[in-house]
């Protein structure tokens, strides 16, 4: 089981759970929080529970399959009701986010904006007031020229690393490859001043595939820390 001993995180997965009604189909995400909310959702499954989900990456459909939790392909649905996604960086107040630490930014994204709700479940450590504070933005983008591609995003402002793989015999000596064959910049723009620009500015670049800045996305953010979850919404604290 993915980290449930952490009464923390496992509450906040809890407390997702309370929005999952019988019937649904369900964006799955990644991270440590959500990796616990597949636990949880799984004992609800095999106590009766019936619900569908989409996993965001071949990891967390591996996980879900693993736990007996029915999948189907994004292209098998025309809406999703409900994803619960992990997040690295939240911005309170309007909830953006910056995701893709992971290296599924892409799929992530596309389960997030066919999802009637996107909820974010995550630890307090990923609270900042601007987005960039603690993270670089993860890039995906088209392996050929993509040296060419980072220079584009340099003179945006940013500085670009290419993440490298962290498994297998040739960790760290070649570049990590997506589920979707994309190479992954991760790209610091230290504390971003207007995300909104960036975001435009990223998508517009040749080479580009997609961002890891979800903004106007996230509709609550359950965030598990020392004192308890406190559910956020855009502009206002919930619980």
């Amino acid at each position: 089981m993915s980290d449930s001993a952490d009464p923390q995180k496992r509450a906040a997965a809890l407390e997702a759970l309370r929005l999952v009604q019988d019937g649904m189909i369900l964006g799955l995400g990644s991270g440590s929080t959500a990796e616990i909310f597949l636990d949880e959702l799984a004992e609800r499954i095999a106590g009766g529970l019936h619900v569908t989900g989409v996993p965001t990456s071949i990891r967390v459909g591996d996980l879900a399959r693993a736990r007996g939790i029915p999948l189907v392909d994004l292209a098998e649905v025309t809406r999703i009701d409900l994803a619960v996604d992990g997040a690295d960086e939240i911005e309170t107040g309007a909830l953006g986010l910056i995701k893709g630490r992971g290296g599924a930014l892409l799929r992530e994204k596309l389960v997030a904006t066919s999802a009637d709700h996107l909820c974010i479940i995550a630890d307090s450590s990923k609270l900042v007031t601007r987005l960039g504070e603690k993270f670089a933005v993860p890039v995906a983008v088209v392996p050929f020229g993509w040296r060419q591609t980072a220079a584009r995003i340099r003179a945006l402002g940013g500085e670009t690393t290419l993440r490298q793989a962290d498994s297998g015999l040739q960790a760290g000596s070649v570049p990590l490859v997506s589920d979707d064959g994309l190479y992954i910049l991760d790209c610091a723009f230290g504390p971003i001043s207007d995300p909104v620009r960036l975001a435009a500015d990223l998508k517009g670049t040749l080479g580009v595939v997609e961002h890891g800045l979800f903004l106007g996305m996230a509709r609550r953010a359950i965030v598990a820390g020392e004192d308890g979850v406190v559910v956020l919404e855009p502009g206002r604290v919930v619980a």
